[in-house]
């Protein structure tokens, strides 16, 4: 049986393409707004006040693109823990349509299919096995009992599908917004009925 385990689940800052509107997948240099940094910084202070409570976090981990490390560098400062960085905590790679306008993905993207993806990208279902073994790996393992994971809106999605032992197309609709911390408590192996807890902070 693998120790129990609470995951707060940061989504980065408002990035310049969040703004733009474009598909950012897992294009690596795009940085913050000034509104994605004060929002990386409320999802901080956040970590900070639950460290004072004694529920915060023993170890913070990093999406490596440059949108979740600059939020997790807000993360760091508030929290005092260093930042591990890990290519697992990704976003969905979307291939050749990264850098388009969302809106002309429409009718390119096969939301329906768990299994589609983009030429040079990842399908939903390739994002649920990464995640799904970073997880595993957590289990495991766990460096705390409390551990901070600052990454992207369908990375989260995918975590609280494998958590809650859903498959691919099963993960929930809504995206957390950007800068919120989602808390998700797991509980024995992946899959066991009521193995996770998620709610959304704030």
């Amino acid at each position: 049986m693998a120790s129990p385990l609470t995951l707060l689940l940061v989504r980065h800052g408002q990035s310049e393409w969040n703004a733009a509107g474009r598909m950012q997948g897992q294009t690596a240099h795009v940085p913050l707004t000034e509104l994605g940094h004060r929002q990386a910084a409320q999802a901080a202070a956040e970590l900070a006040a639950l460290a004072e409570q004694g529920r915060g976090p023993g170890a913070l981990f990093s999406s490596d693109l440059r949108r979740a490390l600059q939020t997790a560098e807000h993360c760091a400062a508030a929290t005092g823990l260093p930042v591990r960085t890990t290519p697992a905590l990704r976003e969905q790679g979307y291939g050749v349509l990264e850098g388009r306008p969302s809106r002309e993905l429409w009718d390119v993207v096969d939301w329906t299919d768990p299994h589609w993806a983009a030429e040079g990208g990842e399908s939903l279902a390739d994002l649920h096995l990464r995640i799904g073994s970073f997880l595993d790996g957590l289990r495991a393992d766990p460096p705390a009992e409390v551990v901070a994971l600052v990454t992207h809106g369908d990375t989260i999605r995918a975590a609280q599908a494998v958590a809650a032992g859903l498959a691919p197309a099963e993960m929930p609709a809504l995206t957390p917004h950007n800068g919120t911390v989602t808390v998700l408590e797991l509980a024995g192996c992946r899959g066991e009925p009521g193995a996770a807890v998620s709610r959304v902070l704030r």
